[in-house]
């Protein structure tokens, strides 16, 4: 959608990779509201174009708004609810500790800790303005402590596959000690480190 109406209302749309982490839709050209003479696809793509992703006020799949970008059919997210005791160190001190997280498995990246706010040093953090959208959980909000930035994010109303989370608290398992069941968890290296 562009100015509240439909630039394209398609079933042939493509998924196409262009780097590692997410798709990009391609839709037939012919199929554009307006004629798109610009058709960028080669091979198996010909006759299709790439739309801006930025310069659209919505994407839908179904009736269903995709924020950030279009979803990988082979990405999961699977949020679960736990009683291992998780207990989160910054700096040597312990800035949250439960027994009651949600374990949320996203495709690719390493198991991440929900807490209960209850559980975390509230005292310790500092809101910050940042907020970044994930297309499987929706939009988080974060949270500093002392000189480490957005090091805490929530989401207080993630999607409905991620819904265990809402309102919980997690921590960057990559700029943390993580401790679980008593045991230390080597520092994952991801895209975010």
């Amino acid at each position: 959608m562009r100015n509240g109406q439909p630039v394209v209302d398609t079933t042939n749309a493509l998924l196409v990779w262009e780097h590692q982490y997410y798709p990009r839709y391609y839709v037939p050209a012919d199929e554009l509201a307006e004629p798109c003479h610009d058709t960028s696809g080669i091979g198996d793509i010909a006759g299709y174009v790439a739309l801006d992703w930025h310069s659209m006020d919505g994407w839908f799949e179904e009736d269903e708004e995709i924020i950030v970008h279009p979803r990988n059919p082979y990405t999961r997210v699977d949020a679960m609810r736990s009683s291992r005791h998780i207990r989160v160190e910054l700096d040597g001190q312990v800035v949250a500790e439960s027994t009651s997280p949600v374990v949320l498995f996203e495709t690719g990246l390493p198991a991440r800790y929900y807490l209960p706010a209850l559980d975390v040093r509230q005292d310790l953090l500092t809101s910050t303005e940042v907020e970044t959208a994930c297309p499987y959980k929706g939009v988080a909000r974060y949270w500093s402590i002392g000189d480490h930035e957005n090091i805490v994010w929530s989401y207080p109303s993630p999607l409905p596959e991620s819904q265990p989370v809402q309102g919980l608290f997690c921590f960057y398992n990559e700029k943390v000690d993580l401790f679980i069941d008593g045991e230390a968890v080597e520092r994952p290296v991801t895209k975010f480190v």
